[in-house]
């Protein structure tokens, strides 16, 4: 990178900085108090969601008739398992092979505790595309089977038994991901109630000055 290049990239930020500097001094000081609040809720948000623990399993079973295909799952529209499947030639009283193909798939991923909507794509290598998605609750420390049966007409997804089953976790660890979340909720929470209060009270002391103004204009305009 060349000295003319460096020194027009420094006066362009140092352009933008200024107007931005001058941008922020037109904002109402209580405005900046707002918007600093909002921005540390959603701060306090993301890291709640970035530190929360995926204590549950979701254990997919998948039967297919392809020779070969593309398997991807996604949760809530995060891709979580992405692979490839292989079958073999189906073999009928356990010898004679015959056209269909058979395989499966065993693959446990975790996930966080809740309701998720679990998607389901199948990209065989001799045919369309298909996919299908449910939604399941899981609970934490437990474990769901997801019973996934795809074949060139049909692909379809079910939840296999009620309950989930218990995993085995360590529970000093368990307790500390359930104090970090409470402790973030609550501060969200609190930083909330800051902005809905701080705007029940100064939104009535705006409105009143406006209101008194309208009414002199009004006033004004009758007696002109």
């Amino acid at each position: 990178m060349s000295r003319e290049t460096i020194a027009q990239f420094r006066a362009r930020a140092a352009f933008f900085y200024q107007r931005a500097q001058q941008w922020i001094s037109r904002v109402p000081v209580k405005a900046r108090v707002i918007l600093g609040l909002f921005l540390a809720a959603a701060v306090l948000m993301a890291v709640h969601t970035a530190i929360s623990p995926k204590d549950a399993s979701l254990h997919l079973k998948l039967q297919h008739g392809f020779h070969e295909a593309e398997v991807s799952l996604w949760v809530d529209g995060d891709l979580a398992f992405s692979g490839k499947v292989t079958g073999a030639a189906r073999k009928k009283f356990g010898i004679i092979p015959t056209d269909s193909m058979q395989g499966s798939l065993s693959q446990i991923i975790a996930v966080r505790s809740g309701q998720h909507k679990i998607r389901v794509k199948i990209e065989p290598g001799d045919g369309a595309a298909q996919e299908d998605s449910i939604k399941g609750d899981f609970f934490s420390n437990a474990e769901r089977d997801l019973l996934v049966s795809a074949h060139h007409s049909s692909l379809s997804l079910s939840w296999q038994g009620t309950s989930g089953t218990p995993v085995e976790t360590s529970s000093s660890s368990t307790w500390l991901s359930r104090y970090a979340g409470s402790f973030f909720l609550t501060m969200v929470g609190s930083v909330m109630s800051a902005i809905a209060g701080y705007v029940l009270k100064e939104l009535p002391a705006r409105l009143r000055p406006a209101a008194s103004d309208s009414l002199s204009n009004s006033v004004v305009s009758k007696n002109g």
